[in-house]
């Protein structure tokens, strides 16, 4: 099992997570509670919201909690229109991705 590791930059109105590791039931609140963090993070800037990106390229596993948080944060960022995006997407991923029809949405 790959403990999940996060690393944030922030470059020109746009905060990066990257994810590694995986992403199961055991690791989703951690997740969660970080973007939730910078969803606030982004909502306070001044002329026009942050975009937050999550880079998933070295998410090694995600199962269906996992999928849950990132799609319960993506409505969150919806309501208070802030951009989210998910990059990096690894192949069994996106596939996960198109299966369930979250493709269009999450990325």
């Amino acid at each position: 099992m790959d403990p999940l590791h996060l690393t944030t930059t922030r470059h020109e109105g746009t905060l990066t997570v990257r994810v590694a590791g995986e992403l199961d039931i055991a690791t989703t609140e951690l997740l969660r509670g970080h973007l939730l963090d910078l969803l606030q993070e982004a909502g306070r800037a001044r002329h026009t919201p942050a975009t937050l990106v999550v880079e998933v390229s070295r998410l090694s596993f995600i199962d269906a909690a996992g999928l849950g948080i990132l799609i319960s944060v993506h409505k969150h960022a919806l309501r208070q229109r802030t951009p989210m995006r998910i990059a990096g997407v690894p192949p069994r991923m996106r596939r996960l991705l198109r299966i369930t029809g979250l493709d269009g949405q999450l990325t």
